[in-house]
């Protein structure tokens, strides 16, 4: 989740704004200025004052429960916190109490999508000629295709449009075929120009 981000000494007016605490636990000291990705220490904007518990729980993950202070912290005023909290919980959504906190905050849209910047890993949707896909293009099934609990065959030859990219698996696409939509699998598919 968290492994490219870089850990510097905590300048002046990042102290200051601490008030030498810890932005996500707010019960340490603050010892390290942790910029939260895919941005960098060149702006106080970009960093959280972190205290060493959470910075080794950051970059560990031993214990989920750790993460109970973010109910806090997904509160702080700094745009930087809230992203990192919320990149945090989404990361252990799996656990009940941190899904209820990521669902009763509602945070700017520019804030969610520097949170889940780390969960776009670049997957890339290849068709069946190595041809890059994207949302939105218009593909064609290079053979027949028996839709599985739908009751009929895809012929070769189907033009499926407007696909959507299954975003963690790059050998699957969305589409609609006979007003259902299925998943297709891409090595059965060849883009169309």
């Amino acid at each position: 989740m968290e492994s490219q981000s870089m850990n510097t000494t905590i300048t002046t007016p990042l102290q200051q704004r601490c008030q030498d605490t810890c932005e996500l636990c707010a019960s340490a000291t603050a010892v390290s200025a942790y910029a939260v990705s895919p941005k960098n220490n060149d702006l106080i904007e970009n960093e959280v004052a972190l205290c060493a518990a959470c910075l080794s729980e950051l970059q560990n993950r031993t214990s989920p429960q750790h993460w109970q202070c973010l109910a806090g912290s997904i509160w702080n005023t700094e745009p930087s916190v809230q992203a990192l909290s919320y990149r945090i919980l989404h990361s252990i959504r799996e656990q009940a109490w941190a899904e209820e906190l990521i669902s009763s905050v509602e945070l700017d849209e520019s804030v969610t999508a520097w949170a889940m910047s780390a969960y776009e890993e670049k997957v890339l949707h290849r068709d069946s000629q190595g041809n890059l896909l994207s949302n939105g293009d218009t593909v064609v099934l290079i053979q027949g295709l028996s839709v599985k609990g739908a009751n009929f065959t895809a012929p070769k030859g189907t033009i499926v449009k407007k696909i959507r990219l299954v975003a963690d698996n790059a050998e699957q696409i969305e589409g609609k075929i006979n007003e259902q939509t299925i998943v297709l699998l891409t090595k059965y598919l060849r883009k169309s120009s």
